[in-house]
């Protein structure tokens, strides 16, 4: 399907940093989340992703997913030991390849999905490093030169503060930078919400391959 102007489905929405990115590479971007998002600045449909995707995904060129990483975060299996998240990976993957659309998951580094490829802020000129990994359908593959790390993160660890120009965003301790350090470090400008900073996606991140994805699908 093709329309004067392509449109993309971000289910798992939140405040907006994946979305953000696809609006900049030029989609009409609708999102959906099961809580209440008052920021994120596109249009929103609230509700179970998987219960809504299979209701419109066919008004949609496009579909890029970012389950909760709660389930597979290392700060979960670590400082969070002991609360119970759900495991949406494979729910979602399954619903996505029943429809005949390209799509797109991400998450983090401990998620069970099929890593073909690994965003990282360095790659964008920002100062976070906040590794994601992508499983694709339906789109090319993309081969993005990830450089190795040269700074550090800022920030107190085991007690002793460490310089560097990157920034932590996630957690409150440890000499975590700002939500104003991390409005910057994210590119995210339009919330004040360091929880959903904190959840976030840089949109340089899905503008690249956005950008992409709308030559693909163009062709």
């Amino acid at each position: 399907m093709m329309t004067e102007k392509m449109k993309v489905l971000i289910p798992y929405c939140g405040v907006g940093g994946t979305a953000m990115g696809w609006y900049r590479a030029g989609f009409e971007v609708v999102g959906i989340d099961i809580q209440d998002q008052p920021d994120f600045p596109f249009t929103m449909v609230k509700g179970n992703a998987l219960e809504i995707i299979g209701d419109i995904w066919r008004d949609f060129d496009v579909v890029d997913a970012a389950p909760p990483c709660q389930y597979s975060t290392a700060l979960t299996k670590g400082t969070n030991q002991g609360k119970v998240y759900p495991n949406l990976i494979p729910p979602t993957r399954k619903l996505l390849e029943g429809i005949d659309r390209p799509w797109i998951i991400e998450n983090v580094a401990g998620a069970q999905l099929r890593k073909d490829y690994r965003l990282c802020g360095t790659m964008f000129g920002l100062r976070v490093f906040r590794h994601r990994f992508y499983e694709t359908s339906g789109i090319p593959k993309l081969y993005p030169y990830h450089t190795k790390h040269t700074d550090r993160v800022a920030g107190y660890r085991h007690g002793v503060w460490y310089d560097g120009n990157m920034v932590a965003v996630y957690g409150d301790g440890g000499g975590k930078g700002s939500v104003e350090t991390w409005r910057e470090a994210m590119g995210i400008d339009w919330t004040w919400c360091r929880g959903c900073i904190a959840e976030a996606i840089p949109p340089r991140y899905s503008e690249w391959y956005a950008k992409q994805v709308k030559e693909f699908l163009t062709r």
